[in-house]
């Protein structure tokens, strides 16, 4: 059966999870069934478990492209910085900055995603709880390279500080998360005797 001019296996699947993210992003998962991304995809329901035996798959797959989004910007970021570690930890905060204040803004996915799926073995939850300590491996090796006393209770602060503005900026009032993300940054930074 052809679905809406896609004919090759490969089509239907990114369709499928194109949309799902669309959603998912825009709604929440527990609020979007599938009978809506089959609808909104224009694929047949036995097309979307052909590639996702479960929703639950879906939304873990869902998760795994939004991370791999994000470190793909993360790693242009590091490229940014030129092997120099505060200069990359700049061009880190300074591009999360940017995406905590667009304009739709509805917060990290995989935050999303574990709020509203609290068992610690669910499929998208175990994803999201991966990208959190990758962040926070990464943020370490950056404020190694800083050598400050406590790299890793400094990652740690900033990995809170980062998480925090995903969080708040979808709720804030006054669009300055961005702007509090790197100020906060740079204090924390001082602290720890790192000076620009």
């Amino acid at each position: 059966m052809q679905e809406a001019g896609v004919t090759e296996t490969t089509g239907v699947r990114e369709r499928v999870l194109g949309t799902a993210t669309r959603l998912f992003y825009a709604q929440g998962v527990r609020a979007v069934g599938i009978d809506l991304v089959v609808a909104e995809a224009a694929v047949a329901k036995t097309s979307l478990y052909r590639h996702f035996r479960t929703k639950d798959d879906l939304v873990a797959a869902f998760l795994q492209a939004e991370d791999a989004d994000f470190w793909s910007t993360w790693d242009a970021a590091t490229t940014e910085g030129g092997g120099d570690a505060m200069a990359e930890l700049e061009a880190q905060l300074a591009w999360i900055a940017e995406r905590v204040s667009r304009p739709g803004y509805r917060g990290c996915p995989q935050l999303n995603v574990a709020a509203e799926f609290p068992e610690p073995d669910h499929p998208a939850r175990t994803v999201a709880v991966a990208h959190k300590a990758e962040l926070r491996a990464r943020l370490e090796a950056i404020t190694t390279r800083l050598d400050v006393p406590e790299p890793r209770l400094l990652a740690g602060q900033l990995a809170l500080l980062v998480d925090g503005a995903f969080a708040r900026s979808p709720v804030a009032k006054v669009d300055d998360t961005g702007e509090l993300l790197v100020g906060a940054a740079r204090t924390l930074l001082a602290a720890s005797g790192v000076s620009r």
